[in-house]
C-alpha cells in the first residue's frame, strides 16, 4: 500500500483552517481523510456541566494527545479507527465513535497541533493558516453562535479568559513549526493551487 502522506493544518480560532480541508476533500474525495484535534478533547462523564463549562479547553492539556497519535499512527499504517465524537454543546465526548477508514492523504487539523513535536514529527507537511485577529473573532462568534448554541456573552467571555491568552501563549509560537504559512486561509488561491498540486503528485505516484 502507498505510504500515506500526512498534512498537519493549525492556525488560530476562526483563522480558516476548515475551509482549506473542505476544499482538499472536495477536490480528493475519497482519496483523503480527515482527523480532527477537536474531536480528542478530554472526556469529562463524570464532571458536573457547571464545571466543565469553566476548562479551559485552548489549553494543550485539554486534548487526549496520546489517543490521537495512536490513531494518527494507526491510520498511517493503512488500519481504520473509532474516532471519538465531541459535543460542543455539552462539552463532552458522546458514548458513540465514527469509523474512520485510511486514505492516501491524512488531513491533521487543529488549533494546538504544532504545539506537540511529538504530533509534528508524524506529518509531512505542515501549514499554519494566519489571519487577523480580528477577523478571527468574528468568524468564532458566528460559528459559536450559530452551530453551538453559545451566547454572544458566553463567546466573548471565553475568548478573553482563555482563547486569546492560549492563542498568545502556544499556538502563535507554534507557527516556527510550519512549513508554509498560509495568510487569509481559504482564500488565498495561490497557497491553495501549491497545496493541491503537491496532493495530486502524491497521489500520482
Amino acid at each position: 500500500m502507498q505510504k500515506a502522506m500526512v498534512i498537519g493544518i493549525a492556525g488560530g480560532t476562526g483563522s480558516g483552517k476548515s475551509t482549506i480541508t473542505r476544499r482538499l476533500v472536495q477536490r480528493f474525495g475519497n482519496d483523503v481523510c480527515v482527523l480532527s484535534y477537536d474531536n480528542y478533547y478530554k472526556a469529562q462523564h463524570e464532571v458536573p456541566f457547571e464545571e466543565r463549562v469553566k476548562v479551559n479547553y485552548d489549553h494543550p492539556d485539554a486534548f487526549d494527545t496520546e489517543r490521537f497519535l495512536k490513531d494518527l499512527r494507526a491510520l498511517k499504517a493503512g488500519k481504520a479507527i473509532e474516532c471519538p465524537v465531541y459535543d460542543y454543546t455539552i462539552h463532552d465526548r458522546l458514548e458513540q465513535t465514527k469509523t474512520l477508514r485510511p486514505a492516501k492523504v491524512v488531513v491533521v487539523e487543529g488549533i494546538l497541533i504544532f504545539a506537540s513535536q511529538e504530533l509534528c514529527d508524524e506529518m509531512d507537511i505542515r501549514l499554519f493558516v494566519d489571519a487577523d485577529a480580528d477577523v478571527r473573532i468574528l468568524r468564532r462568534i458566528v460559528r459559536d453562535v450559530r452551530d453551538r448554541g453559545r451566547s454572544l456573552e458566553s463567546v466573548m467571555n471565553q475568548y478573553l479568559t482563555t482563547v486569546k491568552p492560549m492563542h498568545e501563549r502556544f499556538v502563535e509560537p507554534s507557527k516556527r513549526r510550519a512549513d508554509i504559512i498560509v495568510p487569509e486561509g481559504g482564500h488565498n488561491l495561490v497557497a491553495l493551487d501549491m497545496i493541491m498540486e503537491r496532493v495530486r503528485a502524491h497521489l500520482a505516484q
